[in-house]
């Protein structure tokens, strides 16, 4: 009776998995190896989140933010993380990828505990070292608020020096820059080794006439596909949401996920859980009025090098298809 039951229960399961396959959606998202949004990710497979709305999720690594884009724009991808700046300048050249907010979460300018420094003023002659180049969009909304509320350029009036991430929270900790403009993650582990900020995105937005909170970075797609997978995406982005809902709120998940976060120390693991909660949006989407002029400052100071041809926020760069679900206590 035992092997009757345990091949009656093998056929069942085998019968179950086929079924879903052959009804499920594939989505493929293309991530980081190294990269935080593995983590919700994680948290979507280990519930099946995703298979149980009928998606079938398959997480693609990919290298770097290039390898990311170029695997979307040759379709061996279907989503990516990535942001809506990119977006508008490709709908401006006519290739039509799409936005949804994932993250708020943001680095932020941090100096020593100790460190004289105490408002943006203070950074004059001062080293600062900036992630992501001199196109970074915080380093250029940063320059935008100095210019507008000191009357200085930081980029003449500091010292900006450029790097990977790791690179300049090794020379931060080595005294070897003055202050830091890092990736939220990085920025998280600084704040743990009890270094603190001195100014971050909503107090520069806020210096900009821009009061609310501007996404950043999200999932992008293209149109086309979008169009003919509108349930399953929508499907997929519920299944997000329900993920970011149990970060929120479950200590637990947290310490499944710690293994994978490489937290050197329980204040760095503590400091990054914290901070990637802090970046969770909230249920009311962005106001575009604030997105729009978010965009004119940038376009306005990072020029065509930037933006490209998009000398506006191009028609439909957050998806319209998007069907929103609020589960945020």
């Amino acid at each position: 009776m035992l092997k009757i039951l345990t091949h009656i229960i093998f056929v069942f399961l085998a019968f179950s998995s086929a079924a879903f396959a052959a009804t499920a959606t594939q989505i493929r998202v293309g991530v980081l190896g190294f990269g935080t949004v593995n983590w919700e990710l994680d948290v979507m497979l280990r519930h099946e989140l995703a298979k149980k709305r009928g998606v079938d999720l398959v997480v693609v690594p990919l290298a770097s933010g290039d390898a990311s884009t170029i695997a979307l724009q040759g379709g061996s991808v279907d989503v990516i993380v990535s942001d809506w700046l990119w977006v508008s300048r490709q709908r401006a050249d006519a290739n039509l990828f799409s936005f949804v907010t994932y993250s708020n979460a943001v680095g932020s300018v941090v100096v020593d505990k100790d460190s004289p420094i105490k408002t943006l003023a203070d950074l004059k002659g001062k080293k600062i070292g900036v992630s992501g180049g001199p196109s970074d969009k915080i380093w250029l909304l940063l320059r935008a608020h100095s210019q507008r509320n000191l009357g200085a350029d930081l980029a003449n009036t500091a010292l900006p020096t450029f790097g990977a991430p790791p690179l300049l929270n090794e020379l931060m900790q080595r005294q070897q820059l003055d202050a830091v403009l890092n990736t939220w993650a990085y920025t998280a582990r600084l704040e743990a080794k009890g270094m603190q900020r001195l100014i971050e995105l909503p107090e520069i937005l806020a210096g900009l006439g821009v009061r609310g909170a501007v996404p950043l970075i999200g999932w992008v797609f293209r149109e086309d596909w979008a169009a003919k997978n509108k349930d399953a995406l929508n499907a997929f982005f519920s299944a997000s949401n329900e993920a970011k809902q149990l970060m929120l709120t479950s200590d637990d998940e947290w310490l499944k996920l710690k293994p994978k976060m490489k937290a050197e120390n329980d204040a760095i693991f503590t400091s990054l859980r914290d901070k990637f909660r802090a970046g969770i949006p909230q249920c009311a989407p962005a106001p575009m009025a604030d997105i729009t002029l978010t965009y004119k400052v940038l376009a306005d100071i990072g020029g065509e090098k930037l933006v490209g041809k998009a000398t506006q926020l191009s028609k439909d760069t957050f998806w319209p298809g998007y069907q929103a679900t609020c589960n945020r206590p």
